[in-house]
């Protein structure tokens, strides 16, 4: 028996405890076990003993079990299904019965099965007589001259069909010879053996469960009650609630395998609504809760030991030095250049002073230099790459270095200035609203620094005058900040479900804009929709964008850090705020419901292949078996319905 919910265990705490390993089973699917020998010692017998022995077959739509009534238990057990296919190059059909079809990978694509898919009525008789003819071969009937000369009895559905029945006796009597056979419902048959005259028999089986009542040894079929609801519901409801909590598993998921999980983890609760509230509790998961291991490819990572980590250490650092070393070089090697062609280029404009204008444009020529003004501007840019890789080498701010850049051409009208100079006066007037751009930009910097400094100033001195007030200032900021992350997340689940209104009104804000037709001539004054007039009207982008152009990702960061920071605060201050109450805290996997359903009691690791294809079976356990005392869980069709015996 499973360890139960509601059995009583001491408590322990889920965050301090150590748990044993998980309770991990392969995934099972049915195979071929082993090769059935045929052994004709039974028939032997059952000739010894003349009219009171005969061939017992239990013909079930998802086992055909055979055997001899003289025995305590069948022979052998078999699905009831056959393959058959031609291997073309051997130029041969092979034919396979039972599990025998899953010896071949090709035999186990041509799988067909002797009953109707749901139901306990035969439907494809050429498989059914195929598989007769496997289970009479196991038997050793093959030694009977092409016939059986044992009588036979078999069972059937309750309320089988007459046509049904008519057609297994006349493949029995007119293929086989039997000389005689005999139906009956399987758990009649039991009832009588085990000695019962008047009761109640419920039988489940693998296509419906019946409740028939008996009397004095009789079965009243007429009052017969059929639930839609045996092991095959079972095993397609299992595999539903399977896909509907792990909607992104990627492992094979098939009949065969719930039926497997059915018959090795489920049982039947003592008291379902009772066991079911506790089951999910962290006392005992780690016994409740069945990982089913499905096939995986893991990713292979070498092991290194503390030698060979040291050794990589040291090789990284000693690399390190070495690309340090090679950089100050080249750095020392730029500035030596750079100052040699300063001293050149200062040598070549003193010289150039005392030159007539023809030498000086032959000497400025020879240089590739177009005039005196460049020449000046080589020698400033010189002179600022040299202070700045000097600064970097002896620390300091390369800005708080540089003086003020001159811009005199500025403050001189156009009818003064020759054409170089003209030219010079533009790259002045950009220079210098660079140069005021960057101010403004630092003074904006140092303003916000101050900003910043006061708001902690008057928030400590809040803090210090009014506690009470201070503190209901943070709860409410963080109420706030949940809020929005809450929302945040909640438009991240409507943006991915195309019906959601969220994502039809994105839609709308595309097709609007993809609709808006340009003009086909821009002349000034002419129509214009003024977008961009007001600073709203750009939220149409920040409307419709979706993952890595939008700016959701940073919005997200800095919610994060804020509600951090406010949960800092009251944690320091507030006497009853406490860690539990944190939003770290509630996250934590190891109060979470809905991790202790799909992971069970211990941690998630994401990068774990074993882990990704792992199930946990956990409710399931119990609540598939409760199907059938609630036949209305699964809405399965015609829950309760009257069998009428056939004619």
């Amino acid at each position: 028996m499973a360890p139960s919910a509601i059995d009583d265990k001491p408590p322990t705490a889920p965050g301090t405890k150590s748990y044993p390993p998980a309770n991990i089973s392969p995934a099972k699917e049915t195979r071929f076990e082993s090769y059935i020998e045929p052994r004709a010692d039974g028939r032997k017998r059952a000739l010894e003993q003349p009219g009171s022995a005969a061939i017992v077959i239990d013909n079930g739509s998802s086992a055909v079990r055979a055997g001899w009534s003289f025995e305590s238990s069948p022979r052998f057990s078999i699905p009831p299904i056959m393959s058959k296919y031609r291997d073309r190059k051997l130029g041969k059909t092979f034919s396979f019965a039972g599990y025998d079809c899953f010896a071949d990978t090709t035999a186990k694509g041509h799988i067909r099965t002797a009953f109707e898919a749901g139901t306990g009525i035969v439907s494809n008789w050429d498989v059914m007589e195929h598989v007769l003819d496997y289970v009479f071969l196991k038997l050793g009937m093959n030694e009977a001259d092409g016939a059986i000369d044992i009588p036979i009895v078999m069972t059937e559905a309750v309320a089988n069909l007459p046509y049904s029945r008519k057609s297994m006796t006349e493949i029995v009597f007119e293929c086989y010879g039997a000389p005689s056979l005999a139906y009956g419902i399987d758990c009649l048959f039991s009832y009588r053996h085990n000695k019962g005259k008047t009761g109640l028999v419920v039988s489940s089986s693998y296509t419906s469960t019946h409740v028939i009542p008996v009397y004095n040894s009789k079965a009243m079929l007429a009052q017969a009650t059929r639930l839609n609801w045996g092991g095959y519901q079972s095993a397609e409801y299992l595999l539903k609630l399977i896909r509907l909590k792990y909607p992104a598993f990627t492992g094979k998921l098939n009949i065969s395998q719930a039926e497997h999980m059915i018959r090795d983890h489920f049982y039947v609760s003592k008291d379902y609504d009772s066991e079911v509230g506790k089951y999910l509790d962290w006392t005992g998961l780690e016994d409740r809760d069945v990982v089913i291991q499905y096939p995986y490819t893991e990713e292979v990572i070498v092991q290194k030991t503390e030698e060979e980590l040291a050794r990589i250490a040291e090789r990284k650092r000693e690399s390190g030095r070495r690309l340090q070393e090679q950089a100050a070089k080249m750095r020392l090697e730029k500035l030596m250049k750079k100052e040699q062609d300063l001293e050149y280029y200062k040598k070549l404009q003193s010289r150039l002073a005392d030159e007539t204008k023809k030498e000086t444009r032959r000497q400025l020529d020879s240089h590739d230099i177009k005039d005196e003004a460049q020449l000046d501007k080589i020698i400033r840019e010189l002179e600022k790459a040299i202070k700045k890789a000097r600064t970097k080498d002896v620390g300091g701010d390369p800005e708080e270095e540089q003086g003020q850049p001159d811009f005199g051409l500025l403050e001189i009208p156009d009818d003064q200035l020759d054409e170089a100079q003209l030219k010079q006066k533009r790259q002045q007037r950009l220079l210098k609203s660079n140069h005021e751009a960057r101010a403004r930009a630092k003074a904006e910097k140092e303003a916000e620094k101050a900003r910043i400094a006061e708001d902690v100033r008057r928030d400590h001195d809040r803090r210090e005058n009014d506690l009470d007030s201070w503190l209901e200032e943070k709860r409410q900021a963080r109420l706030k900040t949940l809020q929005k992350i809450k929302e945040r997340d909640r438009l991240k689940q409507d943006l991915g479900n195309r019906k959601s209104l969220a994502s039809q009104i994105r839609m709308k804000s595309i097709a609007n804009l993809a609709s808006d037709n340009p003009t086909k001539k821009r002349r000034r004054g002419g129509d214009d929709d003024n977008f961009g007039a007001n600073d709203d009207d750009w939220g149409v982008y920040r409307q419709i964008a979706v993952g890595e152009n939008s700016d959701d990702e940073q919005e997200e960061e800095d919610l994060a850090s804020s509600l951090k920071q406010l949960e800092q605060d009251l944690l320091k201050y507030d006497p009853d705020f406490d860690y539990e109450q944190t939003q770290e805290a509630q996250s934590d996997w190891s109060k979470s419901l809905l991790h202790a359903f799909a992971r069970g009691p211990r941690p998630l690791n994401a990068a774990s292949q074993a882990e990704i294809n792992q199930i946990h079976l956990n409710v399931e356990r119990i609540r598939v078996p409760e199907v059938v005392f609630r036949p209305a869980w699964p809405a399965c069709p015609a829950a309760t319905t009257s069998c009428a015996t056939s004619s």
